[in-house]
């Protein structure tokens, strides 16, 4: 193929396919492992330890020659409080980085940055975006992290066409609202939905699995989509909601079923509670979430408890790019997060946008949608409802409390 990907290493690659080789024809008991109590796995996936990126990824420092007025702004529109604020932090650090870098090198163009909180919250976030909207040194945004308060915004940016590219929100249906001015940087609900479920079954090796999910746009949609691919793997479903604390109703659902496994549907704000209260009940199985569980933050609430999970991203390990992890970093004073290279790659595509002309709302626009070169996290080239072409699903595991890159899943 033409197109450039972020690939694990042959030498990482031929590790994981052996060791699964291996794993699949080891001997277990007949019908699975699971037990009353749920059954855990035994399987040890080897940490993915690091990752080649495009020789040719645009970066944000550009050549250095860029002109600008100084009131060209983007801007970053999303959680910056809230119960899941830090996967939206991850994303502004991100942004932040990019920026810093590209007005470090081109003196002549120093773009501005304004940041709006919507808490993550659907209804909260029209008013900060239509703030947003309404300030017309703003010709581009990144964000909105979640698919709720995509949903509830995108005609907002589509009656200005400001074009935003959200780093993080993955329901499908985002792209089915024949909005011009949306953009999604890394696979939907439809891609990983699947992977999750093959990575479950043929990796994990989880015989049945039951999926609880929350009442978001995101849960619901991506607990559809992996429970379409479970098929028969399929041990049972049941919902929850954002806010919930109690989930004992949930476990003894999961309990009855002897499910091995337990993919969760949601963020990590419930995710963990749920987790820790899930194996305080005598779970042994394995418990596994999705991006929005993909968080330090889901280790600190769930505790110990967290020991038990691996998730699934479309993501990749921003935290293995020794050069953006080095710089994020200093920036932050944590290591990159979930998303927050895809938050440093989308202000990169506009940012090279500005560099090369694009200085207002409607030229930026016309320079995504035809915008075809590598970043750090993959190639971006749209199609012409907003989606990226081939994006790859990453695993990830708890180990020793951190969460470990594993590779890719599909």
């Amino acid at each position: 193929m033409n197109r450039k990907k972020v690939m694990t290493t042959l030498a990482t690659a031929a590790t994981f396919g052996m060791l699964l080789a291996g794993c699949a024809n080891t001997a277990a008991p007949e019908g699975g492992s699971s037990s009353a109590a749920g059954g855990g796995s035994a399987i040890n996936i080897p940490a993915l330890t690091s990752i080649d990126t495009p020789k040719d990824a645009v970066l944000p420092a550009g050549d250095g020659k860029a002109k600008c007025a100084d009131t060209t702004t983007l801007a970053y529109v999303g959680a910056q409080t809230g119960p899941n604020a830090q996967l939206g932090i991850n994303i502004f650090n991100g942004v932040q980085l990019a920026i810093n870098e590209h007005n470090a090198a081109n003196p002549d163009c120093q773009v501005q940055f304004k940041k709006f909180d919507t808490e993550g919250d659907p209804n909260k976030a029209t008013g900060p975006v239509t703030q947003a909207t309404k300030e017309e040194g703003i010709i581009g945004v990144v964000g909105l992290p979640f698919s709720g308060e995509s949903k509830a915004t995108g005609n907002i940016f589509e009656q200005v066409k400001l074009v935003h590219v959200t780093p993080a929100a993955t329901n499908p249906g985002l792209t089915t609202n024949g909005w011009t001015t949306f953009f999604r940087g890394l696979g939907n609900d439809a891609v990983q939905g699947p992977a999750a479920a093959t990575f479950m079954t043929e990796k994990l090796m989880a015989k049945k699995v039951y999926i609880v999910q929350d009442d978001s746009e995101y849960g619901i949609g991506l607990g559809a989509t992996t429970a379409e691919g479970l098929g028969d793997a399929l041990a049972g479903t049941d919902k929850v909601t954002q806010g919930q604390k109690d989930f004992s109703a949930t476990i003894s659902k999961i309990m009855s079923s002897k499910a091995d496994a337990v993919f969760y549907s949601g963020y990590y704000a419930e995710g963990a509670p749920f987790d820790q209260q899930l194996v305080n009940k005598g779970y042994t199985g394995t418990f596994i979430g999705p991006d929005g569980l993909k968080d330090d933050q889901f280790i600190k609430q769930a505790g110990d408890a967290s020991k038990n999970a691996y998730f699934t991203c479309p993501c990749i390990p921003g935290e293995l790019l020794p050069t953006f992890a080095k710089d994020y970093k200093a920036l932050a004073g944590i290591d990159p997060g979930t998303y927050s290279i895809e938050g440093y790659d989308a202000a990169t595509v506009l940012l090279s946008g500005i560099d090369a002309g694009n200085q207002d709302r409607a030229s930026l626009l016309e320079w995504v949608k035809t915008y075809d070169k590598d970043g750090l996290s993959k190639h971006y080239k749209w199609n012409d409802k907003g989606e990226l072409q081939s994006p790859t699903v990453y695993g990830y595991k708890v180990e020793n409390g951190k969460i470990l890159p594993i590779g890719a899943i599909g």
